[in-house]
């Protein structure tokens, strides 16, 4: 009797062990590869799930999964996207571990180190969706119209301000809320905000294939697709820019 209890538990041990293993190779990169459109819907699912209060990503970042992303990822998605405590894409896409290649800088603006991240997330990793995400009200965007071409007084912050002015200018030129209204960065500054987030947004991702020889090539070759995006702050909802 004895013999047979410890068989049983022995059993019941391995069979766990076993469903660990299976969940472990499931998640390393077992499963095809996603195309860009697919890998752009299951974002947009897991954005709808995130508005609709119904989270599952959590139930990806169990020990099972992290063992077997221990040594390898496969994420399906590159998201740029500002530093802002209150833009985790992880959260506001529904994601768990090694599902998205993540890389935050304040106004989502690319440098050489961001595109080498994006490079490397692309060419190396096979990840087939690169998507900048901005957000509504945006503190770097808004540090940036309230400059109007001056310093801010940090070399380091001018770097961010510079490098997201030319949309000001943009936004300026194409901002409907600011239609022939020549001050509206001062008598609709909240509406005008939103028409650079908008322009920065656009004018980044547009940019990315035109900075990188290696993004440009992926993209002829269709392994990757880029698109820009908008996050909104009060109903939590992502929107794709056309």
């Amino acid at each position: 009797m004895r013999s047979k209890k410890l068989f049983k538990r022995f059993a019941a041990v391995l069979g766990l062990v076993t469903l660990a293993a299976g969940m472990a190779f499931a998640t390393s990169g077992s499963t095809p590869p996603l195309s860009p459109d697919e890998a752009l819907q299951r974002l947009m699912d897991g954005n709808q799930r995130y508005v609709e209060n119904q989270m599952t990503g959590s139930k990806l970042c169990d020990l099972p999964t992290r063992t077997g992303l221990a040594k390898s990822q496969h994420p399906y998605a590159i998201i740029l996207t500002c530093s802002d405590s209150r833009v985790p894409p992880e959260i506001i896409f529904d994601k768990g571990l090694g599902e998205i290649f993540v890389i935050r800088i304040a106004g989502n603006v690319p440098d050489p180190v961001v595109l080498g991240s994006i490079e490397y997330a692309a060419e190396h990793l096979g990840s087939p969706l690169v998507m900048v995400l901005g957000h509504e009200r945006c503190g770097a965007v808004k540090a940036t119209v309230d400059a109007k071409g001056k310093s801010s007084g940090s070399a380091n912050i001018d770097a961010i301000v510079k490098t997201i002015a030319p949309s000001v200018k943009t936004a300026a030129k194409d901002c409907q809320a600011c239609k022939d209204d020549k001050k509206c960065a001062d008598t609709k500054k909240d509406e005008f905000v939103e028409c650079v987030v908008d322009a920065n947004v656009k004018t980044v991702a547009a940019g990315l294939t035109k900075k990188s020889k290696i993004l440009d090539h992926l993209l002829h070759e269709k392994k990757i697709k880029i698109v820009a995006a908008k996050y909104d702050l009060d109903d939590g909802k992502v929107t794709l820019f056309k």
